[in-house]
């Protein structure tokens, strides 16, 4: 029978190879082994987001500790150094001693004879020389490795947020992120959502910023809670909420949330409409757009819609709207600490992003109504996806004004983690001139 590492190991290096979402391997995989036991699948689970998030420090140590060139290490030894660097420096409930003769037995199986040697001398001398991180006195490197971030990143932060900023957003790229859900409120009272949580041994803290905001703990997989099954809550950071409070729609309106999928923040805001009027959650692709129908009808919300739409073309069957939402496809940078392997994609890919957002926005915008509101909003923190796109949009949309949001001193806002709690996030708001 496979181990609990055994297990991590070969689906790291799946993951790597496959370039695979980290959530969708791992849930997977966990459906695969169902019959592991529940601490064996916390550890695989924490040991496997952990060696992603932390790769380039692991890799770091390894070039320094290593005898042989690093890119001459095989997949496999490369993974179980990972790991087991890993457990020595974040991971206080495994002692040294098991993190070092665990990571010998895996390297045991390969055909090399010498490689479980090479593993033992690796680790051992890592934890000789006190586990200290390398060094190299230059700045950005040095960051690079003290918090497992690019130093592409690193430089855009520090030039596009400044220092303090950018390293309080480095703090928080690493860690383990908040449970963050919404009570559905409309349909259920909070009593009766913190008891049915209660009964299946999570508590939560209610956000004092946002009604029907929660964090939880102690939880698990969200959607294996009974008060989930019942309807009584989405999984919904705080920031997203935000954005969707920003909207500010009212019952009876019409709402067009154009890049919706899996649907959280139409149900925000059908929720805040007291489901009263029309959500229009549009995605490109069938499959997503079911999500959002399913999750719909889960929280029994009526009033949203789901349906399939290609952003960036015209589609004369949709409306025009009292507010229209576009939460356009990102890097993802202010997401980096709930899926790491976002951090080590393709950075020309990134660079192609704004040309599609404008694209989507300035689509967007043409189904506002006189007088009504579009709201463009992103979960990454890089400003030419952000301020750059809500700029270029009013100087070619003279139709469009900027409007204060609604709990911010201007128009637009990026929100980091240490505002709120919530992932790094930007909102901006714009009103069709009447």
């Amino acid at each position: 029978m496979q181990t609990p590492r055994e297990i991590c190991m070969k689906l790291l290096a799946s993951t790597e190879k496959n370039a695979s979402y980290s959530n969708i391997a791992l849930d997977r995989l966990l459906v695969k082994y169902h019959d592991l036991r529940d601490v064996d699948r916390r550890f695989i689970t924490a040991l496997y987001y952990g060696v992603i998030e932390r790769r380039l420090t692991l890799d770091a140590v390894i070039k320094k500790y290593s005898s042989r060139p690093s890119n001459k290490l095989s997949d496999a030894v490369r993974q179980i150094l990972r790991m087991g660097l890993y457990q020595l420096l974040y991971m206080d409930s495994v002692p040294d001693s098991a993190a070092v003769n665990e990571s010998v037995k895996l390297a045991s199986g390969n055909k090399n004879p010498a490689v479980p040697g090479f593993v033992n001398a690796l680790l051992r001398g890592f934890i000789r020389d006190g586990k200290v991180l390398p060094k190299t006195g230059d700045k950005l490197t040095d960051l690079s490795v003290e918090y497992s971030c690019p130093e592409w990143i690193i430089k855009m932060w520090l030039e596009d947020y400044g220092e303090s900023t950018a390293l309080s957003m480095l703090r928080s790229s690493v860690g383990r992120p908040p449970v963050t859900v919404r009570f559905n409120l409309i349909r259920h009272s909070r009593e009766d959502i913190i008891h049915a949580l209660e009964l299946d041994g999570v508590s939560c803290v209610i956000s004092d910023k946002i009604e029907g905001c929660a964090e939880l703990f102690n939880c698990g997989s969200v959607e294996n809670l009974e008060a989930y099954r019942l309807g009584m809550i989405h999984v919904q950071d705080i920031s997203c909420q935000i954005c969707a409070m920003e909207l500010g729609a009212k019952p009876g309106e019409t709402v067009l949330d154009m890049c919706s999928a899996p649907g959280g923040k139409a149900f925000t805001i059908a929720e805040m409409m007291n489901d009263c009027g029309r959500v229009l959650a549009y995605d490109l692709h069938q499959n997503r757009v079911r999500l959002i129908a399913d999750g719909a009808k889960r929280l029994g919300l009526s009033s949203v819609e789901a349906g399939v739409n290609n952003a960036k073309q015209f589609n004369e069957d949709i409306p025009t709207a009292d507010r229209v939402l576009c939460d356009v496809p990102c890097s993802g940078l202010g997401v980096i600490r709930r899926k790491p392997e976002i951090k080590y994609s393709d950075r020309a890919a990134i660079g192609g992003l704004p040309g599609v957002q404008y694209d989507i926005l300035s689509m967007s915008a043409s189904y506002v109504k006189d007088g009504g509101t579009l709201i463009y909003s992103t979960c990454t923190l890089n400003r030419a996806e952000n301020d750059l796109i809500a700029k270029r949009f009013l100087e070619a949309h003279p139709e469009f004004e900027p409007v204060k949001l609604d709990n911010f001193p201007d128009y637009k806002v990026s929100l980091i983690p240490d505002d709120f709690g919530g992932d790094g996030f930007f909102i901006s708001k714009f009103r069709r001139k009447e």
